[in-house]
C-alpha cells in the first residue's frame, strides 16, 4: 500500500504508516525513496502506507514536521513517532527504528 503527496486523509487499515520528506530527485532523496520502498516490500508487504512528501513542493509540511534534515523518515505508527534522518542505505538501523527484525539477523532466536 502506497500513496504519495496527500496528508490530507487519515490511513485506516495500514499497520505501519510512513513519511518519507524528501528534496526533489537529488541524490540522497532518490537513495531514499528507493531504500524504504525495498525494506517495506520486504518486510512489511501489504502492512504499509507510505507517504512521500517533496519539501520542494509542500515546505509548510517540512515547517509543521520541525525537520532538522532531509531526507527523514517519520514512522506515524504503530507505537511512538520515530524519525530518521538520511538516505537510509543502513537497513538494520531502518529496520531497529520501524521495531523490526532481519529474517537473516544472527542474533534472532528460532523456536
Amino acid at each position: 500500500m502506497e500513496a504519495e503527496g496527500s496528508l490530507d486523509r487519515e490511513p485506516e487499515q495500514a499497520e505501519y504508516v510512513l513519511h518519507l520528506y524528501i528534496t526533489g530527485a537529488t541524490p540522497n532523496s532518490t537513495r531514499a525513496v528507493r531504500n524504504i520502498k525495498d525494506i517495506c516490500e520486504l518486510y512489511l508487504k501489504g502492512r504499509y502506507e507510505l507517504i512521500i512528501v517533496d519539501i520542494y513542493q509542500q515546505p509548510e509540511l517540512a515547517q509543521q514536521e520541525q525537520l532538522i534534515g532531509v531526507p527523514t523518515l517519520v514512522k506515524k505508527r504503530p507505537g511512538l513517532i520515530r524519525r530518521l534522518v538520511g538516505d537510509l542505505s543502513n537497513r538494520e538501523r531502518v529496520l531497529a527504528a520501524l521495531g523490526l527484525t532481519s529474517p537473516f539477523d544472527s542474533n534472532s532466536i528460532d523456536g
